[in-house]
């Protein structure tokens, strides 16, 4: 085999290694006869500082609670913006301020326990007798931030209970072709500390995974794949451009200084 073959040959291989699989590119591949999968056993989310919490109480005679469910906002659905300024948020104490009860600590406790507490203050300390309460407590929207090769990356606020990562990944834009599906990193805080953690988005073990599901505050992070640090194309047709460029380029040099000489 002469030299110029031997070239086009290696081109054509580096070329061909250097493109995106399609295994790399799709989300939640595995065995195609599994029917069903075990759901996901979530633990209760526990609240944090920072979080802003959704609480209406009400009762059968609705003057009784007209304090605990003033809102400065227009009548209609509930948006981000009022519970912004409407909501409760967790000072750096791991408090809350309520009407009537006061300051009330929070942090740690789940929503339901946080109902629980709210209804037995109140009472004692409001209605001092049985009385036909309601009390709903809510996460002010799920907040979340995506960085990295995502189309979209920011912060986000969802107003949902649970929101999946692939959900919030959706609702900014989705990965691009540059990002590593296979390695995304989570990161959560915890009361504990911090916790990190990678997750496989092609694998279809991603449902199993405790952290398919994200939590308030969650940052995640989607890093590049090695075509995108190498420079190359991320497809045939970019890699083969770019390498063909990168061998003219080389090519022109070498027989100038040759002709020089």
């Amino acid at each position: 085999m002469n030299k110029p073959s031997l070239y086009l040959l290696i081109l054509i291989l580096f070329t061909v290694s250097s493109c995106i699989s399609n295994k790399d590119v799709v989300y939640l591949q595995g065995n195609e006869k599994i029917e069903t999968l075990e759901p996901v056993v979530l633990k209760p989310y526990r609240l944090q500082i920072s979080d802003v919490l959704s609480i209406k109480i009400k009762a059968l005679d609705s003057k009784l609670v007209e304090i605990f469910n003033v809102s400065n906002a227009p009548q209609g659905g509930t948006s981000v913006d009022e519970l912004y300024f409407d909501g409760y948020p967790i000072n750096d104490h791991g408090y809350i301020r309520i009407p009537v009860l006061g300051d009330l600590q929070v942090v740690g406790l789940t929503l339901e326990e946080l109902r629980i507490k709210i209804e037995k203050q109140l009472l004692k300390d409001y209605f001092h007798k049985e009385a036909d309460i309601f009390v709903v407590v809510k996460l002010g929207g799920l907040r979340y931030t995506i960085n990295g090769e995502i189309k979209s990356p920011g912060t986000k606020v969802l107003l949902q209970e649970k929101v999946t990562i692939l959900e919030a990944i959706a609702n900014n834009g989705d990965v691009l072709i540059t990002g590593n599906k296979k390695e995304v990193m989570l990161i959560r805080q915890q009361p504990q500390g911090t916790e990190i953690h990678t997750l496989d988005l092609t694998s279809i073990d991603l449902l199993k995974s405790p952290y398919y599901y994200i939590q308030p505050n969650d940052y995640i992070y989607v890093k590049p794949i090695k075509q995108k640090n190498w420079g190359l194309g991320t497809n045939v047709l970019q890699s083969f451009t770019t390498i063909v460029s990168a061998l003219s380029l080389v090519l022109t040099t070498f027989l100038l200084v040759k002709n020089v000489k």
